[in-house]
């Protein structure tokens, strides 16, 4: 087991940068910036190949403002064994860079798969063949499912992020029905204090089992965040999906901990912005879209 636990790793990061921000890795091939963009026609593994140098260009252009990526799975699964190995590559290199790799690929299942499942992905240093610092996963197959992204994220040193309320519009269909007088979120929320309060440490009082809640449902983010005093809050659904910087300082806890917010499209793909139009090179684009997303959160907070 190593020294520093997931929760502490992570608000020494948020501190040192001073701020929550999180990159999301969503290449999308048709949105790649000019000069890295190739046609869908190419092979799957140029398509890769522009994937990898893409997200290694971003990771360049943010490395030493914010603590955290988080690469989007799918985006790199949809394009087969090479689009694996360039997630590989990238999340390697982010690590390299100092950052914290949040895997978002959305895992679960039972018993030995789910053991499988959290030995794939956890763990960084050669602890794991993907070498994420953390992942989100999905809590639908119920508590035992989970213990064994626990045990494994104990024991290396990583942490997960379970699915709790998510900013999707449909989220409600499932989330919000009541059960018992709670809310099937909120029961997931419990559960997630109670395992993270489990694995808390005394430097921060956080532990390495957190939750995915959505800046477009702050007013629940405000109330998961008493709920959950324990659990680091993954938010997304920040920018492009509507979420603002006052939606998304209900997650954070009263010295700016707590909370990581992730910002995907509206950094990665700024240029496509008129807002930054002006930038010199695409990467400054980024760049300087990560700077005013660090500047908003810096204002909203009281």
């Amino acid at each position: 087991m190593i020294s520093i636990a997931f929760g502490d790793r992570l608000a020494n990061s948020v501190r040192a940068k001073g701020n929550p921000v999180c990159v999301g890795l969503d290449p999308r091939l048709e949105q790649l910036p000019p000069g890295i963009r190739v046609d869908r026609s190419a092979s799957l593994e140029v398509q890769a190949n522009a994937f990898e140098k893409f997200c290694f260009e971003v990771i360049d252009a943010t490395h030493s403002l914010v603590p955290v990526v988080k690469p989007q799975s799918a985006f790199f699964e949809e394009l087969g064994p090479y689009g694996g190995l360039a997630l590989a590559r990238v999340c390697e290199y982010a690590t390299s860079q100092g950052l914290i790799v949040i895997m978002d690929a959305k895992r679960n299942d039972i018993g030995t798969t789910a053991t499988a499942y959290a030995k794939a992905y956890l763990g960084t240093g050669g602890k794991s063949p993907w070498g994420a610092d953390a992942l989100t996963v999905s809590p639908y197959l119920g508590s035992d499912s989970l213990q064994p992204f626990i045990e494994q994220s104990i024991s290396v040193g990583a942490g997960i992020f379970v699915l709790v309320k998510t900013s999707n519009a449909g989220s409600g269909f499932l989330q919000d029905l009541c059960v018992d007088s709670r809310t099937i979120s909120e029961r997931v929320a419990d559960y997630v204090q109670e395992a993270s309060l489990k694995s808390a440490s005394t430097a921060t009082s956080y532990g390495c089992v957190g939750a995915v809640v959505g800046a477009t449902y702050p007013a629940q983010l405000a109330e998961m965040r008493q709920r959950m005093p324990n659990a680091w809050i993954l938010i997304p659904g920040y920018g492009a999906q509507g979420g603002s910087a006052a939606d998304v300082v209900h997650g954070m806890d009263a010295d700016g901990l707590g909370a990581i917010v992730n910002s995907s499209r509206g950094i990665i793909f700024a240029y496509e912005n008129p807002k930054y139009s002006a930038a010199t090179h695409w990467q400054s684009a980024v760049e300087n879209a990560t700077r005013d997303m660090i500047a908003a959160l810096k204002d909203a907070r009281p």
